[in-house]
């Protein structure tokens, strides 16, 4: 029965119309077989027109993709499987290669490395896919860093700044809080026009709902896209979701807007591909990682840039995150990252224990380039303030030994203590930049050198308060600040006099 939009005319004339256009010839259509399959590996024979990373279809609706390529047959690493996927089941190619759907329509949204929706909603059709892995843009597309990233967090905006396009390290034991660091950048961006992703690879399910719980809870999720890969997926999927996140990111920042992601953590994704070259029978090296594996996490991080006007002047700045054992920054794959990124944020296991928190060891965390991107007014603060707090870390030795030391050092030391108690924020409280600069004022014209340590967070506190209320930006006199910074505290300390 023939439809009633269509008319008897309209079908005769697309039936000839195809059959102007056929040419009779040969057509030849390549079938493999299975082999094995287990471990989230498939070895497969035939298909001699297979290439990397090339997308195989079995007859069971499972999915892989070209990982390896031998003599004889095909290893692949499964992207879907099912339960009829056996030795015997048949594969073919697909003629594409692996791309996902992009678009602010996946903001707010929780998608695997695939792009399938994991919240239970669909996504709108004829979205625009993005290919997995391109090429990073070339030099001349490029241009310097030149804005500020605010993560929101007293200690890394003053010294250890990060700039847009910048792709900073965050590293440390585990339990330090280097998760932590990456929510409360990503919550401080609310309201600046960054989109953010967060990519979670390899993670327990329990983590994955508390940061997804957190984003919702501070309304994040509303400028941000969440790819997950669970530890119990396929390990073909964990070792695609960074570059899934890189590649929703990527389409934003060719847009002009810009964009951050975050990739927790590398280590399990440098694992995983780990597991998959072994399986894969390729020649393990250091510490049984495969030889390319530096050339995998710099093509990722290489895309992360500044594009120059001419190219939309998007940015995408990576906050790749690592796990070291033991405080060891000199094993293989810290060591790798830390020369591929910009500089790194590293959190230390004394610090934390010890009640300091976040828990950034200045002495071992450097920004390469993020001063170039850092506000006049604050650059200028802050490096009067990071004197003296490296002053401090010196002096502060003498003291672990009883040493006598001079009312000028007994001075520096008791202003570092204070500095120290300055610098500790609790996690999820992001501050205003303006906050930034007038607590720096405050320290550096001495309103903080005659009070106990054990004070400091009380006066910081009605500073904030005083700060957020003002109308002063950054590019105000510093008479002005100076001005604000004395009234604020000077209130305070009236308030406490008996």
């Amino acid at each position: 029965m023939l439809s009633a939009n269509f008319s008897t005319a309209e079908l005769v004339g697309q039936q000839a119309a195809w059959l102007k256009a056929y040419r009779p010839g040969m057509r030849i259509r390549e079938q493999g077989k299975v082999v094995s399959i287990g471990d989230g590996i498939a070895w497969i024979s035939g298909l001699p027109m297979a290439a990397i990373d090339d997308i195989l279809a079995f007859d069971d609706g499972s999915r892989a993709m070209v990982f390896d390529l031998t003599e004889n047959q095909i290893g692949a690493v499964l992207l879907h499987q099912t339960e009829q996927l056996t030795a015997g089941s048949r594969a073919s190619l697909t003629g594409r290669l692996l791309s996902m759907p992009v678009g602010d329509a996946l903001l707010g949204r929780i998608v695997d490395p695939q792009g399938i929706p994991l919240d239970d909603q669909a996504l709108p059709a004829n979205l625009p896919c993005q290919r997995l892995e391109i090429k990073s843009p070339a030099i001349v597309e490029r241009d310097f860093v030149h804005e500020p990233l605010y993560t929101g967090i007293k200690i890394i905006d003053t010294l250890v700044p990060i700039g847009k396009g910048q792709r900073q390290l965050l590293i440390g034991d585990e339990g330090l809080g280097r998760s932590s660091i990456a929510l409360d950048t990503v919550i401080n961006q609310r309201g600046k026009d960054v989109r953010c992703v967060y990519v979670l690879i390899g993670q327990k399910r329990s983590k994955v709902v508390n940061i997804i719980n957190t984003l919702q809870d501070y309304n994040a999720m509303d400028y941000t896209t969440v790819v997950v890969a669970e530890a119990s997926g396929l390990p073909g999927l964990q070792h695609l979701a960074p570059f899934a996140g890189c590649a929703i990111a990527e389409f934003w920042m060719h847009q002009g807007h810009d964009t951050l992601v975050v990739y927790d953590d590398l280590s399990a994704h440098a694992r995983t591909y780990r597991e998959l070259s072994l399986l894969l029978r390729r020649p393990p090296g250091r510490e049984a990682f495969p030889g390319d594996i530096f050339s995998v996490h710099a093509r990722l991080l290489e895309r992360a840039t500044c594009l120059n006007a001419a190219h939309g002047g998007g940015s995408m700045t990576a906050l790749p995150i690592i796990e070291t054992k033991q405080g060891e920054i000199a094993a293989y794959i810290p060591t790798n990252l830390i020369s591929i990124t910009d500089g790194q944020i590293y959190l230390d296991h004394s610090l934390f224990v010890a009640g300091f928190r976040p828990a950034i060891d200045i002495a071992r965390s450097v920004s390469r380039i993020g001063g170039a991107a850092q506000h006049r007014r604050i650059k200028e603060e802050a490096g009067r303030m990071k004197l003296d707090y490296l002053q401090y870390l010196e002096l502060e030795v003498f003291t672990r030994f009883g040493a006598r030391v001079e009312a000028s050092m007994e001075a520096a030391i008791k202003r570092g203590r204070v500095l120290r108690e300055l610098l500790k924020q609790d996690r999820l409280a992001p501050l205003p930049v303006t906050v930034q600069l007038a607590w720096l004022i405050a320290f550096n014209d001495g309103y903080f050198d005659d009070i106990e340590p054990e004070a400091a967070a009380r006066q910081f506190d009605t500073l904030l308060q005083h700060t957020r209320h003002s109308k002063l930006v950054l590019d105000s006199p510093r008479a002005q600040w100076s001005e604000l910074v004395a009234h604020s505290l000077a209130t305070t300390r009236q308030q406490q006099t008996p």
